[in-house]
């Protein structure tokens, strides 16, 4: 003859109706819980605030509240820089950083920044009527790297 299965596993056979029943109960109150959840969900349906929000205006919401819209405005200008100064400018400048409300654009030539040093007050007053989001107190024009040469870049 066997003996009982909590006597074979060293259980304490007074406790062990309650293991089981507790078990039993958890697993009863998680098969409660999902159905009324589905109850609700079946007369919630088609009820305001209960339709799916595409994901562009979730998108939209996100980048317009916060640190993003900033961000946004100052890739923007990267992408139509041509638009801001014209394509001949535009070929040999570039918006090289945004820090603290100072944009800095970086010419390839100093002949180029001289000439983009003149246009500033017109960039200042495009920027800000195109740009609503994006404050510019100062614009700064730097020529190119120290020890930079064409005459270096062409050789082979």
């Amino acid at each position: 003859m066997t003996p009982p299965v909590a006597f074979a596993l060293h259980l304490d056979q007074t406790k062990l109706a309650a293991e089981v029943f507790e078990q039993i109960s958890h697993r009863g109150a998680l098969l409660k819980d999902r159905r009324r959840r589905r109850e609700e969900a079946v007369e919630n349906f088609g009820k305001p605030g209960r339709d799916p929000i595409e994901l562009g205006d979730v998108m939209s919401t996100i980048a317009g509240d916060g640190v993003w819209s900033m961000n946004l405005k100052l890739a923007q200008l990267r992408t139509h820089w041509d638009q801001v100064v014209g394509e001949g400018v535009a070929k040999h400048t570039a918006v090289a950083d945004f820090t603290n409300g100072v944009l800095t654009i970086r010419a390839e030539s100093t002949i180029w920044a001289t000439q983009l040093t003149y246009l500033i007050p017109q960039l200042t007053e495009t920027i800000r009527g195109n740009l609503k989001g994006l404050t510019i107190n100062e614009i700064r024009v730097t020529g190119p790297a120290v020890g930079y040469s064409r005459k270096w870049a062409r050789r082979k």
